[in-house]
């Protein structure tokens, strides 16, 4: 059985290439947001990680791919069902349930006795599942526009993740002077200013499943987020190892300070 998806369009913007209409001025710079991953310190908000796999889930995936996303992933330390009962992803029960909810072909050379392909519930180490079969299915289902794979769209764009919330949130009326084509919309932060997809988000499309409200802000925040956390998972090792490197040499620093005291203490002038 298939996952509930909302929109049949999702985040085409992220980078949607596109047939774009020209327009007048520059592309718009996305304002600093403040990220609670930012920083030596920062840390992945868990509940905005989960949240925003929520939002792909139900919005994004019925267009986007991750195909560097596994669903033990989502399991491993630090993603959104992590569980310290469970160490081996393979064993999540909530992975095994989401995984399971996809059917994958098992061996395209094994059919049964109507020749058909014999299939499986999906497994954990199983990878997404691509929305499309080809890119030509992909383009011919969205106006000629094909939509990027997810798995690393923060790292690719410029501005990372202000980038990425910047357009989701920064969808306009048109300027008068502009021509967009049909189909097109009008987002200043996109290059060129119209992109192939109409705005993802609106206000409650979906329900939170910890009571969160769904304001077109949060799910855009908590689904840049997640993407961050796609694209990056051993970010806060990474921290946490550069920290104690540096707490080391400023240790070893100061041994070899008062080591070198301690030997021209001695050293008559």
């Amino acid at each position: 059985m298939k996952m509930t998806r909302i929109f049949a369009a999702a985040i085409a913007a992220l980078g949607f290439a596109g047939t774009a209409a020209a327009f007048e001025g520059d592309q718009h710079t996305p304002h600093a947001h403040h990220w609670h991953h930012d920083g030596p310190f920062g840390t992945y908000d868990r509940q905005a990680v989960q949240r925003g796999y929520q939002i792909y889930q139900e919005v994004c995936a019925s267009c986007h791919s991750m195909d560097l996303m596994r669903f033990r992933n989502l399991a491993q330390p630090g993603g959104p069902f992590e569980e310290e009962a469970f160490p081996n992803p393979n064993d999540n029960p909530i992975v095994m349930q989401i995984a399971a909810s996809y059917t994958r072909v098992w061996d395209m050379d094994e059919v049964n006795e109507d020749g058909d392909p014999v299939e499986r519930p999906g497994l954990p180490s199983d990878p997404f599942p691509a929305p499309f079969d080809n890119a030509q299915q992909a383009r011919a289902s969205n106006g000629g526009a094909y939509p990027p794979d997810l798995s690393l769209i923060v790292k690719a764009r410029g501005h990372g993740e202000n980038y990425i919330y910047a357009l989701l949130t920064g969808y306009e009326e048109a300027p008068a002077d502009s021509h967009l084509a049909p189909g097109q919309y009008y987002n200043p932060y996109f290059p060129g200013g119209a992109i192939a997809m109409a705005p993802p988000l609106a206000d409650g499309i979906i329900e939170y499943a910890d009571g969160t409200e769904a304001s077109v802000e949060q799910m855009a925040e908590d689904v840049t987020t997640f993407l961050s956390w796609a694209g990056d998972p051993h970010m806060e090792k990474r921290k946490q190892m550069g920290v104690m490197v540096l707490i080391y040499l400023l240790i070893f620093a100061i041994l070899v300070y008062l080591a070198y005291r301690q030997i021209w203490s001695n050293v008559k002038h």
